[in-house]
């Protein structure tokens, strides 16, 4: 499990009995590091939650491990923000802004949540599900109905 946490990049996290999310992260000691709330990623219940599931993939893009987390969201005034944050906001890709600004940024209206490995057995190997476990595409309101064209085939102009 250690090795797959030092490498991830990219988690699936799911809270309570909820749909897993594909969310960024940042691996830094003996945990991942995810920034969710409004201008930054979709994480639903992730800020307020105490415990989740971690699903990361390994380098052949598949699932390898499973497990069970503590979620703890950073207080901004405490000596982990300021350890932290500012390597999430540098790992960050497509920041608006300054690292500093979107640290700031962070401290007003967005969560960051530490996800630590909880104790018990972690999935993985033969005992994960052998299927996709694909689902289909959620609602969101990021989409629109795509128009017709206006005419279907080519007019010849004479």
């Amino acid at each position: 499990m250690d090795e797959a946490l030092k490498k991830a990049a990219v988690a699936w996290v799911s809270v309570a009995d909820g749909p897993a999310y594909a969310v960024w992260c940042l691996s830094h000691g003996d945990a991942l590091y995810v920034v969710s709330g409004p201008g930054e990623q979709s994480a639903p219940g992730l800020a307020d939650a105490r415990t989740a599931r971690v699903t990361l993939r390994g380098d052949h893009g598949g699932r390898i491990i499973t497990w069970s987390a503590e979620v703890t969201r950073l207080d901004p005034d405490g000596p982990e923000w300021t350890e932290v944050a500012p390597l999430v906001a540098a790992k960050r890709l497509n920041a608006p802004g300054t690292a500093a600004e979107l640290v700031g940024r962070w401290a007003t209206g967005c969560a960051v949540n530490r996800l630590v490995p909880a104790a018990g057995p972690a999935t993985h190997g033969t005992a994960l599900p052998d299927g996709s476990l694909a689902e289909p595409p959620r609602e969101t309101p990021a989409t629109r109905r795509t128009r017709r064209p206006f005419r279907l085939h080519r007019v010849r102009r004479r």
